[in-house]
């Protein structure tokens, strides 16, 4: 489990002892729960070629994250499609030999 600091320690608590209340309410709650719904059927396989070094990588942040890296692929691609993950803005640059680099 990751470290846990003062602020976070304290919530966990409140929450351990029944002091937190939810403010959301039954429809907000309902929307919720059917987009957990939709989102947590799995019902089409797909297989892709990553190179080690991505795979490796992907692997690490998902222990970082405490998910199944496979967990945290599926993840990404979901907030991809749904326009909640997007690409940083690079800025495109030309050097003297009219190679173009990528700057972020």
């Amino acid at each position: 489990m990751a470290k846990v600091d003062n602020y976070e320690s304290g919530i966990l608590s409140a929450f351990e002892e029944g002091k937190l209340k939810s403010v959301a309410t039954k429809a907000e709650l309902e929307r919720m729960k059917a987009a957990a719904r939709a989102t947590a059927i799995k019902d089409r396989r797909v297989n892709i070629r990553l190179s080690s070094i991505d795979l490796s990588d992907i692997q690490a942040k998902a222990l970082e994250e405490g998910v199944p890296y496979q967990t945290l692929i599926a993840s990404v691609l979901h907030k991809y499609v749904t326009g909640r993950l997007s690409e940083k803005q690079r800025r495109i640059t030309r050097r003297s030999s009219g190679r173009v680099k990528a700057r972020r």
